[in-house]
């Protein structure tokens, strides 16, 4: 297996860019996802294995999953879908998901992921904004889909049949700068924004799944994130195959102790997942009644709290690894899967290799370390920030304290919201909590907690929780306001639309 590392000082001394395109088959002239990661490896090895919400599971091999998406490609050629296509994709994970992902790819079409159960206006700011040709969805769902809104409705319920007599083989022609995904962002800053990813995204993929998820020959791979999202489609979808290593799926509504069931029953070793699956796991407090053969755990898409990191140390002997980036940018700082890496617990990491990572002032300054500000990320000599703040010690570990427009400036302090959340999220009476900043004439600013709560609300609660905070941060962090509420709003993957409660905020003090 290429870019086998044995330590992050062998890394840091040896690695460059150029070697990624050792991992693979083909070159930047003629370069295809779909062949990269399904039709080149052994075709009696497991490719994929699902574990369903009702506890079925699903295992299928390279020669079927190289067949049967060789078939669904011919089968969309047959229906007019051409190189540059858009064709949208609105299934859980499941076959018919997977073929027609990679499918399309080798039509040299455009995947356009998206995730089942969004709404029909959702749907259709994504059909539209893509401008997709088709769409491959059940009868089911296809009840969110406006008509009109595509030229082809394709319906994964008689997929299988419908391919069964096309021809497996198909001609690939792709280069590596040919479109090959439009990936929406998840939303929690406003409209999501359409990212086109090209088929060369797959070699940056590679090396992020060998320093940040640590993937070997013999692992059992698992990722539950759906392949709507970024983490779903490059770590959980793209990134195990590249390397002939089986998808791990979760298909339906994740219940934690189902997952556990998976990790045993597949023999999983690597698993790479959000924060809110591990609190999840953390909070049902059944892991051991599972058999577990874990050597790694990672994770993406938002902070985690400490209490859920020691909790996997104390169980498994390890605590998940942090890979932070963007959509946008991709992964930025990890804690490095190698031996003699380090491992700060609640750190972010430090820089990819080869990567210029800084905190920057207003004026673009580099500040010092200890000093809190923007997080950027130097590209063509240039900072571009990727909106969230955040400090870098002095041994160069970099510590995440929210977005940069979530950031709290009260009577001269800046305050991270997540720290405040996750003090109170350990309040015996607090189910779930959102802190965010709302003016004040005064201060500029103060510290606003909105809470789901357990128990009966009352000014007393209000109090009592106040004091928790106070006794547990420092006393300028503590909310001076409390709100509690039925629900937060918050994305598919469990982010907290700040943004959507600011405006909430705004309607009520009647402004716009």
């Amino acid at each position: 297996m290429k870019l086998n590392y044995k330590s992050l000082e062998e890394a840091r001394k040896n690695f460059t860019l150029k070697e990624r395109w050792e991992v693979f088959s083909g070159t930047p002239e003629k370069f295809n996802i779909a062949y990269e990661c399904v039709d080149r490896h052994d075709p009696q090895k497991t490719a994929i294995r699902i574990k369903f919400a009702n506890g079925n599971n699903a295992i299928y091999s390279f020669e079927e999953f190289s067949r049967l998406s060789g078939q669904l490609a011919n089968h969309l050629r047959h229906k007019g879908i051409k190189p540059g296509d858009r064709v949208a994709v609105l299934l859980f994970p499941s076959i018919e998901f997977y073929i027609s992902f990679f499918g399309i790819m080798k039509v040299g079409a455009v995947v356009v992921p998206c995730f089942p159960l969004f709404g029909e206006e959702a749907i259709e700011f994504r059909l539209t904004n893509s401008n997709a040709k088709a769409v491959i969805v059940t009868r089911e769902m296809s009840n969110n889909i406006k008509k009109g809104l595509v030229s082809q409705v394709i319906y994964a319920d008689e997929l299988l049949d419908a391919i069964k007599n096309e021809d497996d083989q198909c001609a690939i022609n792709t280069s590596a700068n040919d479109l090959a995904v439009i990936q929406y962002s998840s939303g929690t800053t406003g409209r999501p924004r359409a990212i086109e990813y090209k088929h060369i995204a797959a070699t940056l993929t590679a090396v992020n799944m060998k320093f940040g998820i640590g993937i070997t020959d013999d692992d059992n791979y698992f990722n539950p994130s759906s392949p709507a999202w970024g983490h779903g489609i490059w770590y959980g979808t793209v990134g195990p195959l590249i390397f002939g290593n089986a998808i791990g799926a979760y298909s339906g509504k994740f219940d934690p102790e189902m997952f556990l069931e998976a990790l045993e029953q597949f023999n999983i070793t690597n698993i790479s997942a959000t924060p809110l699956v591990y609190r999840m796991v953390r909070t049902c407090g059944k892991i051991g009644n599972y058999k577990l053969k874990i050597r790694e755990l990672s994770y993406t898409g938002g902070p985690i709290d400490m209490d859920t990191l020691k909790y996997f140390q104390e169980y498994l002997g390890r605590a998940p690894r942090s890979i932070y980036g963007s959509t946008e940018v991709g992964a930025l700082i990890i804690e490095y899967s190698f031996p003699d890496y380090k491992q700060k617990l609640g750190s972010l990491g430090m820089p990819m290799i080869g990567v210029k990572v800084g905190i920057i002032d207003e004026n673009n300054n580099e500040l010092p370390p200890g000093t809190i500000g923007d997080l950027a990320v130097l590209r063509k000599g240039k900072w571009i920030r990727v909106g969230d703040a955040a400090y870098v010690d002095e041994e160069g570990y970099f510590w995440h304290k929210g977005r940069s427009d979530d950031i709290i400036i009260s009577a001269g302090y800046t305050i991270g919201p997540f720290e405040i959340e996750e003090v109170l999220e350990k309040h015996p009476a607090i189910e779930r909590v959102a802190v965010i900043g709302v003016p004040d004439e005064e201060r500029g600013e103060i510290v606003k907690a909105i809470i789901i709560p357990k128990t009966e609300p009352s000014d007393e609660l209000k109090k009592d929780i106040q004091e928790f905070v106070k006794t547990r941060l420092s006393k300028h962090e503590y909310p001076r306001e409390i709100e509690f509420v039925k629900e937060i709003p918050c994305t598919p993957d469990g982010k907290i639309k700040r943004n959507e409660l600011k405006r909430i905020e705004r309607l009520k003090k009647g402004k716009n």
